[in-house]
């Protein structure tokens, strides 16, 4: 395992961290699935350990994740170790509805961080984020207020952004301008490559970057074909439709000879051309089992420029249709 620094923080962060999304189970907001299907908490548990084991010391969660399932195996698992990098995320809740409610407001951040911290069964966290705050809840202020009340008081050691999927500019731009955050985690792989401008401005001004979705759910792994079908319970049963299947599958087989080329897998491809990036901190794919933690912490090669300017190339060949397909989809 390589390590890299997380902006200009003190955090030296593997560069494969784990995505701890999918360890929260089967979580639902009223009739939305918000998990990643059923898991079973053994398995989750020696997922965490197998990772640990393999030198993966950024674990990436959200108080949302399976309603604090996550954070709550995270605590089992590590507790207050001081090896183990704890980032997680506020700002997402139910409404009494059972909806998904987002609060930014300085009260509820600060109640959600005391609760996160008891979960987690830490001091402090090492890194809290806004969960895909809006700029107009940073312009209001709430939340920049509470998240600098919470490091003062010891109870976070830096804070950041969690940027859109589809659009995440207008937030960065608003911390970048104003020099505001450690940090951003944001959506980059070989489909999304909207963020790829922003990976040198970032950088340039000192922020830690975290790449989430590295294989887009899954579909850059190679594991999916056309007639793949996810449970109800699992959220990719209404964002990875038969329609974007059939077309992301088709786009992507332009890229997969390098897979060839380079002996290696398709899901170590996908991290290997995130990794190329030296602005990149850590990438932090979905984990649920050990042998995921094992493949995806694995086979990391240094790609060749004009590979790489390649596979970059494809967003507007070929990415960027089936991108509108994914945000039409929600």
């Amino acid at each position: 395992m390589q390590y890299r620094d997380f902006g200009n923080t003190d955090l030296r962060v593997s560069e494969v961290g784990f995505g701890a999304w999918g360890i929260g189970g089967p979580a639902m907001a009223g009739d939305i699935p918000i998990g990643w299907g059923d898991v079973k908490d053994k398995t989750s548990v020696e997922a965490l350990r197998k990772a640990f084991d393999l030198g993966i010391n950024f674990y990436d969660t959200a108080d949302f994740y399976g309603l604090g399932h996550s954070e709550e195996l995270l605590g089992q698992v590590f507790g207050n170790r001081q090896d183990v990098i704890i980032a997680s995320k506020v700002g997402h809740r139910l409404a009494n509805d059972q909806s998904i409610f987002v609060d930014y407001s300085k009260q509820y951040i600060i109640h959600a961080c005391e609760d996160s911290l008891r979960r987690l069964q830490r001091d402090t966290i090492d890194y809290y984020q806004l969960h895909t705050a809006k700029r107009a809840d940073l312009e209001q202020g709430d939340c920049l207020e509470a998240l600098e009340q919470l490091r003062q008081q010891g109870k976070i050691r830096y804070w950041g952004l969690s940027l859109n999927t589809f659009a995440p500019e207008p937030e960065a731009d608003y911390m970048l301008n104003n020099d505001l955050s450690d940090g951003f985690q944001l959506v980059f792989n070989l489909i999304n490559q909207h963020a790829l401008p922003l990976l040198e401005k970032a950088h340039q001004s000192g922020k830690g970057i975290i790449v989430r979705m590295p294989l887009q759910f899954g579909l850059l792994t190679g594991k999916f074909d056309k007639d793949t079908r996810f449970a109800t319970n699992d959220h990719r049963h209404f964002r990875l439709t038969p329609e974007i299947l059939n077309t992301s599958l088709e786009a992507l087989e332009e890229a997969w000879p390098l897979c060839d080329k380079y002996g290696i897998s398709k899901t170590a491809l996908s991290m290997s051309f995130i990794l190329s990036f030296p602005e990149v901190s850590t990438v932090i794919p979905g984990i649920k089992t050990p042998q995921q933690a094992e493949t995806n912490a694995q086979g990391v090669v240094q790609l060749d420029t004009e590979d790489r300017d390649f596979m970059v190339s494809l967003f507007d060949s070929h990415f960027r249709q089936v991108l509108q397909q994914m945000q039409q989809q929600g």
